[in-house]
């Protein structure tokens, strides 16, 4: 079989994405796993397909003044493609057009050529008509998320955050002081780039790999650190890090613990408690305990239940991802008006699930990577009402336009009571 360049990639992804309905990450790593590309070739590929994802309403927009009649989806997905090339990487166009052109099948080669030579021709006109064209549409959000982010933060933050969401998201690394000394890491990899005000984390330009082979580093945005900081666990405690997969608040905890202590690192699903248990064991975090366990069900399984009650619990609660929406691109066309709620009420359900395992004067933190109060603080009120002998002793809010990260929410609680 011959070798697939960087632009087939891009295209058998996009049609596995669209008719196999999985998540974006799993769907370009799964093929460019079975490819031979070069590292360039590797990140050209994922720059197209996440490229076309992150624009597909204003893609689809430019297609539909090309020609008004429908196109079968295979024939969109190359449009798309090329549409991607020409109006947002500037391609030279003849490159552009000859190497979408050349992945069509026979049939569909024509009106191919034909709607991107007309397409370059059209640059500036078309590229000025996308300017007048409502916020959902420029920046390829859905509608109803962009209604809401308007009424909560105002028209121009709620444009700031869609073009966060379209922009590239920068590589950030924890140092993983477990392993290595700050000082060390930083004479050892001159790529990284220290963080101003914060110390443990680094950018690369491009994936460290050594780095994290050798357990020196992990990849995650200085949000995530958040809720571990709230959380501030003590050597010697026990910690139950409630939905803990893929390993990174855990090691973390890990580190701010010295690996003196205990840590119980939870997940349900068998493929996430693999890589928790991998990352866990890189990064040298020798006090974690991996178990299976879904909060939704019962019992709690004995290698917990043996340990309760815990000093401190982190509750990192799956959510929507509406902070983290220009590293999990394709979330925002997951997205329904109703998921909010839905996700509140399992938030809830695991919130429940997890303050009898918590000891007087113990420690909850609740965090998310969404935006929605829903799934914020409206949780944490609702957990109060819940659990009288719970207190609230602080908030925090991360918001891309005003912070420069990925957008967080973590609440500390003290069980005051029984």
């Amino acid at each position: 079989m011959a070798q697939l360049s960087a632009r087939q990639v891009a295209h058998a992804a996009l049609r596995l994405w669209r008719k196999e309905r999985r998540f974006a990450d799993f769907v370009i790593l799964q093929l460019l796993a079975k490819s031979e590309l070069s590292e360039s070739d590797r990140a050209f590929a994922q720059e197209l397909f996440y490229g076309v994802l992150r624009n597909l309403t204003l893609l689809d927009f430019w297609i539909g003044c090309l020609r008004s009649t429908p196109f079968e989806h295979d024939l969109r997905d190359l449009l798309r493609l090329g549409l991607y090339q020409l109006f947002r990487l500037g391609t030279a166009p003849h490159a552009a057009v000859h190497e979408t052109v050349s992945l069509a099948a026979k049939r569909q080669r024509t009106i191919v050529n034909a709607i991107l030579r007309s397409a370059a021709r059209r640059r500036s006109e078309l590229l000025a008509q996308a300017q007048r064209q409502p916020l959902p549409v420029r920046t390829s959000h859905p509608q109803f998320l962009v209604e809401r982010w308007q009424q909560r933060f105002g028209a121009d933050r709620a444009e700031k955050l869609c073009e966060w969401d379209n922009a590239p998201a920068p590589i950030y690394a924890r140092i993983n002081r477990l392993k290595i000394e700050r000082e060390n890491f930083l004479r050892l990899y001159p790529k990284a780039r220290p963080l101003p005000r914060l110390c443990e984390f680094v950018q690369f330009d491009g994936l460290p790999a050594e780095a994290l082979e050798r357990g020196h580093c992990y990849v995650q945005d200085p949000s995530t650190a958040v809720a571990c900081r709230l959380l501030n666990p003590e050597p010697g405690e026990k910690i139950l890090d409630a939905c803990a997969a893929p390993g990174g608040k855990t090691g973390y905890i890990g580190q701010l613990m010295n690996n003196r202590g205990v840590i119980v690192a939870c997940d349900r699903e068998p493929d996430r408690l693999r890589i928790l248990r991998e990352n866990v064991a890189r990064l040298g975090v020798t006090i974690a305990q991996v178990v299976r366990h879904d909060w939704t069900q019962t019992p709690v399984p004995k290698a917990i239940a043996s340990l309760a009650p815990f000093d401190r619990i982190l509750l990192d609660a799956p959510c929507t991802n509406t902070g983290v929406l220009r590293r999990r691109v394709d979330a925002r066309w997951r997205l329904s008006p109703t998921d909010f709620l839905r996700m509140q009420k399992q938030q809830i359900t695991l919130a429940r699930a997890l303050i009898p395992l918590l000891k007087a004067q113990g420690i909850l933190v609740y965090s998310t990577c969404s935006l929605e109060p829903e799934e914020n603080e409206q949780v944490v009120r609702r957990i109060l009402s819940d659990w009288p002998g719970l207190r609230l002793e602080h908030e925090q809010w991360l918001l891309p336009f005003r912070d420069g990260f990925d957008g967080a929410y973590a609440a500390r609680l003290i069980r005051t009571a029984q």
